[in-house]
């Protein structure tokens, strides 16, 4: 049995409670607090038992609580406003996301468009930029997105189909504890833990990257390849969900200070054009092909991490083709199999979907990388379908 030992860390603007116990430890940061919306996604905070745990807390201190439980993955800047109009009617002075990346990165959006007064798609658009937020408290449901743990939002903005990020707010008090993880379904389980396997391999080629990064990615990486399968086969086993969560936290750490890459802001575009498209299964359908073009013109830094998926990997260009199938093959290895087309994908929305995120992809481009047309990205795409 590893060390599941439950523990406190200080990020950025975060104080992270870590472990089986984390829920209870952190209960004195709401101390004082009068009026909770408890922002949640249908069933998964029911199900996971973190409402209970939650509500029991909330019940401890004599807080008055309100729940939206509107959420769904890939949310939209409606969702959003909903949620501040939520805020402003019950007159919160905290608010408790508990879900994973949709449910928390909504909460940050709302969070900070109420306290500042704002339109939330002013945040996603950059016109405007936070400086401060509602007390927040981030319950995180899955160990994929990271969130948690850094600044960053997504949400679509429905009318243009854009799916956009944007630096918003850290938690002031996040709570990762594993045992939320036991009633993951087999597919949240690879889609959310491939959506971190990406964050370690893109904020580690990142041209922002540094060591801590890579090392960050690297452990990631390794505790993925060595536990994912396992969660899958034994979706019970906490200590499996325990260093499946580790390895989700500190990718966030990584992409907070560095960032994602060129497959992050494609399937950004892919994800807002068919919203049924799960964002981490989007990451794995282009993803072999697309960190061929990562390896080839930053092979060492992606090498220090992909290694950990094929020990046999040379950090030389040469060996790109050999780092995408390294790739698909883990991916298929764990049941990974979906192609764009099990998704209503055609040529039309392949088009659509890169003419949306081209501003995102194109950002995300850095010197070195070879000049693509739109084109050339739907040529990729096609192959995919």
């Amino acid at each position: 049995m590893a060390d599941l030992k439950t523990f406190r860390f200080v990020y950025g603007g975060t104080t992270l409670y870590f472990g089986p116990e984390a829920t209870e430890k952190a209960k004195d940061h709401l101390v004082g607090k009068k009026r909770s919306l408890i922002v949640t996604g249908k069933r998964s905070a029911k199900d996971s038992g973190a409402l209970d745990d939650v509500l029991k807390v909330l019940d401890e201190l004599s807080i008055e609580r309100k729940i939206y439980d509107k959420v769904r993955f890939n949310p939209t800047v409606e969702i959003v406003e909903e949620i501040v109009e939520e805020l402003n009617s019950f007159g919160a002075d905290s608010i408790i996301a508990i879900g994973g990346g949709s449910v928390i990165d909504s909460a940050k959006l709302a969070a900070t468009a109420f306290a500042e007064g704002r339109k939330p798609e002013e945040y996603l658009r950059w016109i405007a930029r936070a400086s401060k937020h509602l007390f927040l408290v981030a319950v995180n449901l899955t160990h994929g997105t990271g969130t948690e743990v850094d600044r960053y939002a997504v949400a679509t903005i429905t009318r243009t189909k854009e799916k956009l990020g944007t630096a918003v707010a850290y938690p002031d008090v996040s709570i990762d504890n594993p045992k939320y993880m036991l009633t993951l379904s087999k597919s949240q389980t690879m889609f959310t833990s491939l959506d971190a396997l990406y964050h370690s391999l893109e904020s580690a080629v990142n041209p922002a990257s540094n060591v801590m990064v890579r090392d960050l990615s690297r452990v990631a990486t390794e505790k993925i390849r060595e536990h994912l399968k396992s969660a899958i086969e034994r979706p019970r086993d906490i200590e499996t969900r325990y260093m499946l969560l580790y390895a989700s936290m500190i990718a966030g750490i990584a992409i907070d200070m560095a960032g994602t890459s060129i497959i992050h802001g494609l399937e950004h575009g892919l994800s807002g054009v068919v919203p049924e498209l799960e964002h981490g299964a989007g990451l794995a359908i282009i993803g072999p092909e697309l960190i061929k073009l990562l390896y080839s013109v930053r092979p060492t830094e992606t090498w220090e991490v992909m290694r950990a998926l094929d020990p046999s990997l040379r950090p030389s260009p040469d060996d790109y083709e050999k780092a995408g199938e390294a790739l698909r093959s883990f991916q298929e290895s764990v049941g990974f199999n979906l192609r764009l087309s099990d998704y209503g994908f055609n040529e039309q929305k392949i088009r659509e979907a890169v003419e949306v995120s081209w501003p995102l992809y194109d950002s995300r481009r850095f010197p070195g990388l070879p000049e693509m047309s739109k084109e050339d990205v739907v040529s990729i795409l096609r192959k995919l379908l």
